[in-house]
Parts: structure tokens; sequence; C-alpha cells
């Protein structure tokens, strides 16, 4: 399906993804209201939390290019001394940045 490229078709993208997005969230919320939470509930959730991650992550490490790699190393390192996602994630993204700009 192509669309022609115009600020209306842009805007319904938008609004489209928007609306997905929130059924997503919506939907999760109101299936784990009904899931009682114990500790094997728990755990699931905790290990589904890191491998999300790890699933975003290990593509860019493995594919992307230096300025990817040594972000993902910058973001790591600060991560592990201070214990601040946003700093890390700024970090990160300084480390990408400087790297192209070079």
């Amino acid at each position: 399906m192509n669309l022609p490229l115009t600020p209306a078709t842009a805007l319904l993208a938008i609004l489209v993804m928007a609306l997905v997005t929130y059924i997503t969230r919506a939907g999760g919320v109101m299936v784990m209201s009904r899931v009682p939470i114990g500790p094997k509930v728990e755990r699931f959730i905790n290990a589904m939390a890191g491998s999300v991650l790890v699933a975003v992550i290990l593509p860019l490490a493995v594919q992307g290019d230096w300025g990817a790699r040594l972000a993902l190393v910058a973001t790591l390192m600060v991560m592990l001394t201070t214990h601040k996602p946003l700093i890390a994630i700024t970090a990160g993204m300084a480390t990408a940045a400087f790297w192209r700009l070079i």
C-alpha cells in the first residue's frame, strides 16, 4: 500500500500509530489487571523486560556501525557507574553524535 506523501497522510500515519500504541498499552493493562501477581508472574515479568531489552540492543551491536557500538558501551559504562538511566542514555546519544560528527 502506497500513500502519497502529503501533510494529511503524514498526520494520518501518526494518528494510526498513536491509536495502535494506545490500544496495545490499554490492552496490556486490562489483561494484567485480571492476572494475580504472584512470585511466578513477577519473575516472568522481570525476565521478559530483560529479554525485550536484549532483543532491541543485540541487532544494533551486531549490525550497527562503530558509532552505535561505542554508544552502547558508553551507555553501559555510565549506567553501571551512576545507576541513572537518563544520564546513561544521554551519554550514549552524545557518544553516537560525536562519532558521526568526526
